[in-house]
């Protein structure tokens, strides 16, 4: 590849690492798979040898990791708390909603919501909602702690890739 392409390649790379990690500030942004795309979009353009293969394969685990983790962890939270499955099943389906219609942060909002109403017709008791909501919150934190933390380590082994076997 000629010079000028291969800086090119570099630039794009990095820039679309650096969108998938700022963009994990964001609630439900898929940073990580921008981030994984990104990686894949190098790998395709300057091939694969076993040890790429290897990272590469390891990047594609923690992506699916960091994925499943973001599925879980918040469930898991809200029902240590006590949340009900029909309070967690609407207040992720109210995320959706809520996510295509307003920005992600309304998303989150109205599955707050949602999670307090359902649990407070449930349990008629607006602290014991209110908790249940904080278990929720706690995992929607936990969650984005854990995938920053796998989006640096997927770009710590780029970074690895491109300096060692570049």
């Amino acid at each position: 590849m000629p010079p000028w392409f291969d800086t090119a390649l570099l630039v794009l790379v990095v820039a679309g690492m650096m969108i998938g990690l700022l963009g994990l500030a964001i609630p439900f942004f898929p940073g990580v798979i921008v981030i994984w795309l990104s990686i894949l979009g190098y790998a395709l353009l300057h091939g694969f040898n076993v040890w790429s293969g290897i990272l590469f394969g390891a990047i594609t685990l923690l992506m699916i990791a960091s994925t499943v983790i973001d599925n879980v962890l918040m469930s898991v939270n809200a029902r240590q708390s006590g949340t009900s499955w029909l309070a967690l099943t609407l207040g992720m389906a109210a995320l959706l909603v809520g996510s295509l219609l307003w920005t992600p942060l309304g998303g989150l909002a109205v599955s707050f919501a949602a999670v307090f109403l359902v649990e407070l017709v449930r349990l008629r008791d607006w602290r014991r909602a209110l908790g249940s909501v904080k278990g929720m919150a706690v995992g929607c934190g936990w969650t984005a702690v854990i995938r920053f933390a796998i989006a640096l380590l997927m770009i710590g082994l780029w970074v690895i890739w491109y300096t060692l076997l570049t």
